[in-house]
């Protein structure tokens, strides 16, 4: 028998009737799509969020994505209709400090059914403004960070699904959360929780293993976010633009970043899948380096056949010839 659902009551008849064709969505799912009967409602703010969703839910969730494919994430706004489907759902995942709509959203009307995900794992402090770049450290916040906090203020660096390992945290935490909600199916979501948790564990040890024996140890990249990744596998980032990628640099420091790429002998400067190149390419071309795309997982392109998997395996296999790894 069907589990009652808020999600259910009003289930029109015309998504009864296509609901084979519902359950084949992904985590990347329609957001307008309804959810196919006795499935948990997941909104996901971004990508990351919304692969962990649908690996640990599985089929038996439905989840919407805010963040449209391709999008860059720090420029959502969000239509009436995705507020609304913030506030039905029976669970909404997203990274507080990353997106400032969905927080707002959540604060107003999903604080009893979210899970920030940068609650459950120890945050790394936001790159320092004043010297542009953030050097990897052991150094974080507690577990449960502070709430309320402004845009652009987050008091941590929001970018956490960058690290394999407090990627499985999350989605340990999540299975948990998915069990509460719909207990008929409670061990599924964990034993699939457990099985996703495994494999980034995997990942994780492959990063170190890769990274392990390197020349160098700083990564160039197009905005700050890859402090999570940099201060896992030692490594520091020294980034073009902030933690807002939209955040162009000056003359001034373009030039004094040319200059540090010259005197630390970097290879390449890395650029990314969903922010504009030509600053970074006009870095590379002025400091006499290559360019290489690092993608920060933030978002798959229409079309693509990426996942959060194949996606961080790719910057592993772009990082080791860049950084001279052994």
């Amino acid at each position: 028998m069907p589990r009652s659902r808020k999600t259910l009551r009003n289930l029109p008849a015309a998504a009864l009737a296509l609901t084979g064709l519902a359950a084949g969505l992904t985590a990347c799912g329609d957001a307008g799509a309804d959810a196919p009967p006795g499935t948990v409602e997941v909104v996901a703010s971004f990508y990351p969020m919304a692969w962990l969703a649908g690996e640990v839910g599985g089929d038996d969730v439905h989840v919407r994505t805010l963040t449209a494919p391709g999008a860059e994430p720090h420029d959502l706004e969000l239509t009436a209709k995705q507020v609304a489907n913030v506030q039905r759902a029976e669970l909404a995942l997203y990274v507080k400090g990353l997106q400032p709509a969905v927080d707002e959203a959540v604060h107003q009307h999903a604080e009893d059914s979210s899970l920030d995900a940068a609650s459950v794992v120890k945050t790394l402090p936001p790159p320092a403004a004043e010297e542009g770049h953030e050097h990897g450290h052991e150094e974080g916040h507690d577990e449960g960070h502070e709430e309320g906090h402004d845009h652009g203020d987050a008091g941590y660096d929001p970018h956490i699904w960058l690290d394999p390992a407090r990627m499985a945290t999350i989605a340990t935490a999540l299975g948990d959360r998915l069990a509460k909600a719909d207990a008929e199916n409670a061990a599924e979501y964990k034993s699939r929780a457990q099985t996703v948790a495994k494999r980034l564990t995997d990942l994780d040890a492959k990063f170190k293993d890769g990274l392990a024996t390197c020349e160098r140890k700083e990564i160039v990249t197009a905005h700050a976010a890859f402090g999570y990744l940099t201060n896992r596998y030692g490594l520091a980032q020294v980034p073009i633009a902030g933690v807002d990628p939209s955040n162009e640099p000056s003359p001034a420091r373009l030039a004094e970043l040319t200059e540090h790429v010259k005197q630390a002998g970097a290879t390449t400067v890395f650029t990314e899948t969903l922010v504009s190149p030509k600053v970074a390419e006009t870095l590379a071309r002025e400091a006499g380096v290559k360019t290489a795309v690092l993608d920060p997982a933030e978002g798959v392109k229409e079309g693509s056949s990426d996942d959060y998997m194949t996606i961080m395996n790719k910057n592993l296999e772009t990082l080791r010839p860049a950084l001279g790894c052994s």
